[in-house]
């Protein structure tokens, strides 16, 4: 177990922990939570043996391998699988040595160590490391690409990868899921549910928290308090304590008459029944959970625009994309005041495209789009996070758009965002990611937008950050169009969904429940055997049945495919078994034999290699085949 006792911790001047206390047992998994800047990453290094505690006792099993996620990458020119496998450093280790006594011709070291990489699963690495990039959006052509030729986002999901590879009694992992969509997010979360070590698992995403899960943290006033349960009992018990605290009331008061007032004038104009009724009761869980939150020091809202247009922007028989590339065709879009969308879709498919396009960023490549008279666009994107001027404070920046307005109004303003005292003064060169995105947010809400166009709007931003911009967003007046991996971002602000695939803009009737079935038979429809035209959704009765029908004619090969391969599984099994009873023979290894004890090992190696491809290929002709199958009763 981990145990940390009267612990006390310490960088520089500033104390994170004092006479802090916890326990954690082998197989749980806790999340981590506090402010930016309590300790969260410190802890993560202690843990790692890279600090020590300043005062108190830290203790961990000694033979516990710890994995955790890498911040940077120094090997660029490896291609990505063999990246990914360096993780696994027994594997290297087992291989390398495998490589030296081959080249001694050392037959005893080659039996001994081909059974060591038999005992750490040597010969199902590559497939199992291929398998964590496919998980995580790699296609099989990037999976063969050198590191350095990915974008820093895309490394850091190699470095995802690699500490998934890690064998491993304790996983360490902090903000795994800032640099992926939502797709690799429903993905890792099935991984870690399965992951039977302890996991302590530092994450801005609560829905994410909610699903991994048993345990949480809190890292407050340099102390540690265990709460039992996901992030959502977490916020209910902590809710529950600081209700009871006086000083408390009057906010607490003010907070629930706000959600209670916004979810009556919601209700009385949803109109997009199944995704309204999953809002409402989004809305509901926040109005109870507001008391949690109390202390935040975030707290601001997008500035009334002064006029408006209906539509405020309409799109018609667009074909979008970039020169030379067609991404998205026929895409019909009409965006009118009040509109809440959230873009839905695979990595890749064209979301992304979609905004920029909307934000004048893209030319459409054909068809038609109309923007209205008044229409003022705030629009977010992770890459304009690096337009800000390093070398300009916020208030600064706030100034250059606010010319004739009094200082102490835009540092008013800036201090819902928390740029506060001095930090209203300072350059943006030394910001973090998440003041950063603080700082564009409050430049758009100050803008006076009617539309807002947000791209992956949570990135590098906190819990507290995160709640703020959702209440933010439910107060808006104007047109919400949104893309983002937070569940409960879409969950609370939006209305209605598009789903972006295969080339087309079409409405998705349901909820993220529903998306993530959706994604699990759209992934299924991606396998080399599918037929392309299974490509293309369809949620209508019709087109159900057409799928189901397309499915039972699919079963069939694949049936006949794993039966084959669990005969061909089952021959080299047979093969196996007769060269361990000659390798068994003593008197095999004596120096007249090496030549016949080289062939009987080379031939071993062969088939163990062999032996991993099929059970690889007949694992996944079952998963397959057990994927199509629930399609079958799901469309029956």
């Amino acid at each position: 177990m981990i145990r940390l006792q009267n612990l006390t911790l310490q960088r520089g001047p500033q104390r994170l922990l004092e006479g802090a206390e916890l326990t954690l047992y082998p197989g749980q998994k806790a999340g981590l939570v506090g402010a930016n800047g309590a300790g969260k990453s410190s802890l993560f290094a202690l843990l790692r043996g890279e600090l020590m505690p300043d005062g108190g006792d830290s203790q961990m099993p000694p033979d516990w391998r710890i994995a955790h996620m890498r911040q940077e990458v120094d090997t660029l020119e490896r291609l990505a699988v063999d990246y990914v496998l360096d993780g696994d450093e027994t594997l290297r280790r087992v291989q390398a040595q495998l490589v030296a006594a081959e080249q001694e011709h050392d037959g005893v070291a080659l039996a001994r160590l081909h059974s060591e990489l038999d005992s750490a699963d040597g010969y199902t690495a590559d497939a199992r490391a291929r398998k964590l990039l496919a998980g995580l959006g790699f296609s099989n052509e990037q999976m063969e690409l050198a590191v350095g030729s990915f974008s820093g986002g895309w490394r850091m999901r190699l470095n995802l990868a690699q500490a998934l590879m890690c064998p491993s009694e304790l996983l360490l992992l902090d903000e795994p899921t800032n640099h992926l969509d939502l797709d690799a997010i429903l993905w890792l979360e099935d991984w870690l549910k399965s992951y039977p070590g302890t996991l302590i698992l530092i994450s801005h995403d609560r829905d994410f928290l909610d699903a991994v899960v048993d345990h949480v943290v809190h890292l407050e006033q340099r102390k540690l308090t265990l709460y039992r349960g996901g992030y959502s009992a977490f916020e209910r018990t902590r809710a529950e304590r600081l209700a009871q605290q006086q000083q408390a009331f009057e906010k607490q008061q003010a907070q629930r008459a706000h959600m209670e007032s916004f979810i009556r004038r919601f209700k009385a104009k949803a109109t997009k029944a199944r995704q309204a009724q999953s809002r409402i009761k989004a809305l509901e869980k926040l109005e109870e959970l507001a008391p949690a939150h109390i202390d935040s020091p975030f707290d601001f809202s997008f500035r009334e625009a002064d006029k408006v247009s209906s539509p405020l922007l309409d799109l018609s028989e667009g074909t979008l994309g970039y020169p030379g590339k067609q991404v998205l065709d026929k895409v019909k879009l009409q965006l009118v005041p009040g509109a809440r969308i959230g873009l839905l879709g695979p990595n890749g498919a064209g979301k992304s495209t979609l905004i920029k396009t909307l934000a004048a960023e893209l030319q459409p490549l054909g068809g038609h789009l109309q923007r209205g008279e008044n229409l003022v666009i705030g629009y977010f994107a992770q890459h304009q996070l690096d337009a800000l001027d390093p070398k300009a404070s916020p208030l600064l920046h706030l100034q250059r758009i606010a010319a004739g307005e009094r200082e102490q109004t835009l540092r008013d303003f800036l201090g819902g965002f928390d740029f506060r005292g001095d930090r209203c003064d300072e350059p943006v060169l030394n910001f973090s990611g998440g003041e950063k995105a603080r700082l564009a947010l409050a430049l758009i809400a100050w803008g006076k937008p009617n539309l807002l166009l947000l791209d992956e709007p949570t990135n590098h931003l906190d819990l507290e950050m995160r709640l703020a911009l959702t209440l933010a967003l439910q107060d808006f007046e104007g047109a919400v169009l949104v893309v983002s991996h937070d569940r409960h971002l879409l969950k609370s602000t939006t209305d209605e969904f598009r789903l972006v695939a295969d080339g087309r803009v079409e409405d998705f009737d349901g909820d993220l429940d529903d998306y993530a079935r959706w994604l699990v038979d759209y992934r299924s429809r991606q396998q080399p055997a599918a037929a392309p035209e299974a490509a293309a959704d369809k949620t209508d009765k019709r087109a159900q049945r057409q799928a189901a029908a397309a499915l039972r004619q699919q079963l069939a090969p694949h049936k006949r495919e794993a039966d084959k391969l669990e005969k061909n599984l089952s021959e080299v099994h047979e093969q196996l078994a007769g060269l361990d009873a000659r390798l068994a023979d003593s008197a095999l290894y004596e120096s007249a034999r090496k030549d016949e004890l080289r062939d009987l090992l080379a031939r071993q190696a062969a088939l163990k290699v062999r032996e991993g491809e099929l059970e690889e290929a007949w694992l996944q002709a079952l998963e397959t085949l057990e994927a199509l199958q629930s399609q079958l009763e799901a469309n029956s």
